[in-house]
């Protein structure tokens, strides 16, 4: 299973269309060295929306693919893109450029419509994602049924998409479920968090058997934004998937990258870090003080300490064990 980083496409939502060229190269290099490798980027409303939509608020399409080009060795990086906004001539464009994908995305049950832009993908030797926009409207069999549909068409991955975050985890169990004994292909999920849903449906869907979860930075998505790529590997590590992951990398880039510069758009930071860090290794926030006394001491990394620490003594930790601990790590 693997993570699926939305950010620099739904992402974009949070500053206009999409991200500007320096913050773009910012987070792909993020993503990148942390070890997370599927990265889906570009104008929030997809391939060609820049000018068929007039969601203009970012970079173009062009610049978008200019930006790309030092880091599409190291990943599989690709766009999003809406069955309406299929155009031969971008989809050629985007080949040219070396995405490794475009994802197509239409609402759930539209999928005979959108068959046409899944074979102009395929026809121009891309690897098609696609994604079932506001899932909850169909049944999980519909779902199903309409997903083999679009497996038979020639889509590669497909991902059940909870667009307006209403989903609790036994609807994500019964969707991804439903999918897995349907087709043959990779399912992801895909969740927003409007009830404060999404970390939870995204636990529920990987232990369903889904085989992507997406996911945003810092949670940033449209409305009440994904769930949280930090979280997602957190916690996903924590239940045995992600291998690949670093989360240390992951956290020190949003501390002294990412929310740094999000500050200046005014974006919110529900969970920090240090707080994320607190949570996986089950550290009272009562013991912080003490954790950023020594740290800062011993020049070592917070969250490191934190983590090397609980492992020893979750209960009542010593300053001598943290002084211990950080002359080895």
């Amino acid at each position: 299973m693997n993570l699926f980083d939305n950010t620099l496409r739904d992402g974009g939502n949070v500053v206009g269309h999409g991200f500007s060229e320096e913050l773009t190269k910012s987070i792909i290099g993020g993503l990148l060295n942390a070890g997370i490798k599927d990265i889906e980027m570009g104008n929030c409303k997809g391939l060609g929306a820049y000018g068929k939509l007039g969601a203009q608020k970012c970079p173009s399409d062009e610049t978008y693919f200019e930006i790309l080009q030092p880091y599409l060795p190291q990943g599989r990086i690709g766009m999003f893109m809406l069955a309406k906004c299929a155009d031969k001539e971008n989809i050629r464009k985007a080949k040219e450029a070396g995405l490794n994908f475009l994802r197509v995305g239409a609402n759930a049950s539209d999928g005979q419509g959108a068959v046409k832009a899944v074979e102009m993908v395929k026809e121009a030797g891309l690897i098609c994602r696609y994604s079932l926009m506001k899932a909850y409207v169909s049944t999980p069999q519909q779902l199903a049924e309409e997903a083999k549909m679009l497996q038979d068409a020639g889509v590669d991955k497909i991902t059940i998409m909870d667009s307006a975050g209403t989903m609790f985890p036994k609807d994500a169990t019964e969707y991804v479920t439903a999918l897995k004994e349907k087709v043959t292909i990779p399912v992801g999920f895909h969740g927003h968090s409007n009830l404060g849903m999404s970390q939870a449906n995204a636990l529920s869907a990987a232990a369903a058997g889904a085989d992507e979860i997406d996911c945003g930075l810092l949670g940033m998505a449209r409305s009440a934004g994904n769930c949280a790529t930090e979280l997602a590997a957190a916690t996903l590590k924590r239940a045995g998937y992600l291998s690949e992951v670093d989360v240390y990398k992951l956290l020190d880039y949003l501390d002294n990258e990412l929310i740094p510069t999000m500050k200046e758009y005014g974006y919110h930071v529900a969970v920090n870090p240090t707080d994320l860090m607190l949570g996986l290794a089950g550290c009272h926030s009562n013991f912080l003080t003490m954790f950023r006394k020594v740290a800062e001491e011993k020049h070592v990394s917070l969250l490191k300490l934190i983590a090397e620490v609980s492992e020893i003594d979750r209960k009542n930790p010593s300053e001598e064990l943290l002084l211990k601990v950080a002359s080895i790590i």
